[in-house]
């Protein structure tokens, strides 16, 4: 089931009305109303997903407890890896199993030898990298003893299957959604209305933006040897709205349907498109993954301390596994090399910690320096966009040739003017929101006059929104959300 479909609009009702007027505050029947709900809800793709993420759950559970009973430092560490490698075991098998094989017969192809080996036919489960990640963050976290482990298994399996955010995130730790699900709900009017603008937001982002960004997109890609450089640079800035509008659009409805039900989950984009530097960026862009790899990864390895080689050694790792995590192609890989090329530099100088507050705070406009600095973040992102897209690594290569040749500078083939004048709008809105947790985020004004004027002129943007769903939203091509495939 998707977020952008009928069956969504019909199911996200009937679970809220049954979860806060029939069940009320009886806080263990709307656990396991969302337990039910959630298990509906990653089902509908594929009954058989169900096995896999029901036997983590049940794993991860009796793992924790017997972490809680077990003080030998040994049996703690062997308990802990036992947990790591059976559940990256499951996520290796199903996401990487094809990958490995089919680079194992190119390698030994180049020597001459020839193998019979082909690529299993495996179906990767919806969103496994996200709740492996989830039910992980749990037992490390329990280890470390910052959790005590739960012994209510009906809270600990709706935080895994949490169905808002279980397929493409924001990746929740155990630290802060599990003792949400122990503690009473009480609706919260004011709470679940700025739910519901976020999650307008969210469906404007993916079905007005990405959806139709997708089609320029694909086209270019699809066929990029038929177009001239500037209409190539020209796709893969429309793949970068793309990728940002589907999949910020994505946590968007899943934070906002959240609220819907008393939850609070963590802000996962901070508008990366106004980053003044690719440090930035990364702090602004898929914060849940880029700080579980930081806690978990980067820092268990030695993050910052043991001098300066073994600082650029670790932050090369990070990169390099978080482009592996997106999936099992050197095309994501070699973004996340890039990506490590484009930071090195800022570690090296010390200046990766240099831009933390809001471009252009307390003014409309950001000075000459901001400008420059977000540019050139947004050109080099895209440039690195290409291989994400690209479907191999040579075919990202040519395309690049073909951008930075004679013809970059023609007037390009594909010229949407209506798609320029919806990301015009959509970026408005974010600038003017850039400080805030969503484009739709408003706050309480002073006098009356003021709270009537700001009422009718947010009443009105809503309306705008609304409108331009329903006339330009991209309701035919079936898009699914990018990151379903991660």
């Amino acid at each position: 089931m998707i977020f952008n479909s009928l069956e969504f609009a019909i199911f996200l009702p009937i679970v809220f009305i049954i979860y806060w007027f029939i069940l009320k505050s009886k806080l263990k029947a709307q656990n396991l109303l969302i337990v039910i709900a959630s298990y509906v809800f990653y089902g509908w793709w594929d009954w058989r997903f169900l096995t896999l993420i029901i036997f983590s759950t049940f794993f991860d559970f009796f793992i924790g407890k017997l972490l809680e009973n077990e003080n030998r430092t040994s049996k703690r560490k062997l308990l802990l890896w036992l947990s790591i490698c059976v559940n990256l075991g499951f996520l290796g098998f199903f996401k990487y199993c094809n990958f490995f094989v089919d680079t194992f017969v190119d390698a030994f192809s180049l020597f001459g030898y020839k193998f019979g080996a082909s690529s299993l036919n495996i179906l990767l489960p919806v969103g496994i990298s996200f709740y492996t990640f989830q039910t992980l963050s749990y037992t490390i976290d329990v280890y470390k003893r910052n959790l005590k482990p739960t012994k209510d298994f009906v809270s600990f399996a709706a935080f895994v299957s949490f169905f808002p955010q279980l397929v493409a995130g924001p990746i929740e730790r155990a630290t802060n959604l599990l003792p949400q699900f122990h503690k009473q709900r009480v609706f919260n009017y004011e709470k679940a209305s700025d739910g519901m603008r976020q999650i307008l937001w969210g469906l404007f982002k993916k079905i007005v933006i990405a959806d139709n960004c997708a089609i320029y997109a694909n086209q270019i890609f699809n066929n990029y040897e038929d177009y001239s450089g500037s209409t190539l640079l020209l796709g893969a800035v429309f793949f970068a709205f793309q990728i940002y509008g589907d999949f910020s659009g994505y946590s968007d409805i899943a934070i906002g349907t959240s609220r819907l039900f008393g939850f609070n989950l963590k802000q996962n984009f901070a508008f990366p498109y106004f980053s003044r530097d690719i440090a930035e960026f990364w702090r602004r862009w898929h914060m849940s993954l880029s700080t579980w790899f930081r806690d978990y990864l980067y820092i268990p390895l030695g993050g910052s301390r043991g001098g300066f080689l073994n600082k650029i050694k670790n932050t090369f790792i990070i990169f390099v596994v978080s482009g592996f995590w997106h999936g099992a192609n050197w095309t994501f890989i070699f973004w996340g090399f890039l990506n490590a090329c484009y930071f090195i530099p800022l570690l090296v100088l010390n200046r990766n910690r240099r831009n933390t507050n809001t471009i252009a705070e307390g003014c409309f406009f950001p000075s000459f320096k901001e400008l420059i600095g977000m540019m050139l973040t947004f050109v080099f992102t895209c440039l690195a966009w290409v291989f994400f897209r690209a479907d191999s690594i040579a075919i990202a290569f040519d395309y690049l040739i073909n951008v930075f040749n004679a013809n970059i500078f023609k007037v390009p083939t594909i010229l949407p003017k209506f798609l320029f004048v919806l990301i015009a709008f959509f970026f408005l809105i974010e600038w003017m929101q850039r400080d805030k947790l969503h484009g739709l985020e408003f706050r309480r004004v002073g006098s009356k006059k003021n709270v009537l004027l700001h009422t009718v002129l947010r009443n009105s943007l809503y309306s705008i929104i609304i409108l331009l769903i329903y006339f330009l939203g991209n309701f035919t091509t079936d898009i699914e959300f990018i990151y379903f495939q991660f």
